[in-house]
């Protein structure tokens, strides 16, 4: 069985600090940091315990890709890509809050709905909707940045009342926002597919907001099959999709939810071989590039030696 990558623990010339967040290293330096996209998986907030080999690297270049593709709308932090399981970029202050955004009734907006709310973050929704649907606009619907646990709804009143975020600022991460989304959709769209959702993260440095963390990735987004996607809303067809989601709906299956007193079911090597290979699928689907594994035996030498590559040469 394929190793996956399920930490790191290096200690760099110069590191200021460290963080491990749920499925990234992050190694800081004065003004720059080195994130490693481990092969970590989470679902429901939890770190599932199996590493999923290539995982790391399907997110980092999908997000690198599309950050380069979005770099005309919105500066973003990425500065270069030593390994194909990091990325290197600028240190910013960052907003605590997360910009999601939809363009259809799907997953928490979905279970939301259905449980008869018609206002989600404080955006009126229209009644008659049913699952998938796609909205009459997109809308922008803002969560908290939690360190721990479950990100919380908030509204955009919520945000200005609290101060989490200036208006004059809060306006520009909404147009940054739909305007990275609709590139994204039309990126989609070249690829046959329907970007439905996602989030973008937003930080701040010398005064400019910059775009940060990931852009559409499976983790961060929903993506659905273009072709038959009318078809399946007529019929009531469950929508083709492209997403984490299966993820989640193989441990609810295996009734996992996340909740207190639940087990997380047996991840078996074919469980992860096959979760390996959706992402690879994911990958080439999203991007219309040829994955190329890359070696994963000694994984964690080779990322430690490319960024003590970039570190020598910068």
């Amino acid at each position: 069985m394929i190793q996956g990558i399920r930490e790191t623990n290096f200690s760099f010339p110069n590191q200021s600090d460290f963080y491990r967040g749920k499925v990234r290293d992050i190694y800081f330096f004065s003004d720059f940091l080195a994130m490693v996209a481990s092969d970590r998986i989470s679902a429901f907030d939890v770190v599932l315990p199996k590493a999923i080999p290539y995982k790391g690297q399907v997110l980092n270049q999908i997000a690198s890709k599309f950050l380069k593709a979005t770099e005309d709308i919105v500066p973003n932090w990425i500065q270069a890509t030593p390994d194909p399981n990091v990325s290197i970029g600028l240190k910013c202050e960052t907003y605590p809050v997360e910009m999601v955004i939809r363009g259809y009734l799907a997953g928490h907006a979905w279970r939301e709905y259905r449980l008869g709310k018609r206002k989600l973050c404080g955006v009126e929704l229209p009644e008659g909707l049913k699952e998938n649907d796609k909205l009459p606009h997109p809308i922008i619907t803002p969560t908290t940045k939690a360190k721990e646990g479950h990100d919380e709804d908030i509204s955009r009143e919520e945000i200005l009342k609290q101060g989490l975020v200036s208006e004059r600022e809060y306006k520009q991460l909404e147009k940054y926002t739909q305007a990275i989304f609709k590139r994204g959709t039309e990126l989609a769209a070249d690829q046959g597919l329907i970007l439905v959702d996602t989030k973008y993260e937003f930080g701040h440095k010398d005064g400019e907001i910059i775009l940060i963390d990931e852009i559409h990735t499976p983790d961060s987004s929903r993506y659905f099959y273009k072709e038959g996607y009318e078809e399946r809303q007529r019929n009531n067809e469950k929508q083709k999709q492209l997403s984490k989601e299966f993820v989640r709906q193989w441990l609810i299956e295996n009734g996992f939810q996340g909740k207190e007193g639940q087990q997380i079911p047996e991840m078996t090597n074919e469980v992860v071989k096959s979760i390996s290979d959706r992402y690879i699928e994911l990958f080439e689907k999203v991007t219309g590039d040829k994955f190329v594994k890359h070696p994963t035996q000694e994984i964690e030498k080779r990322i430690e030696n490319n960024i003590l590559g970039y570190l020598n040469k910068n």
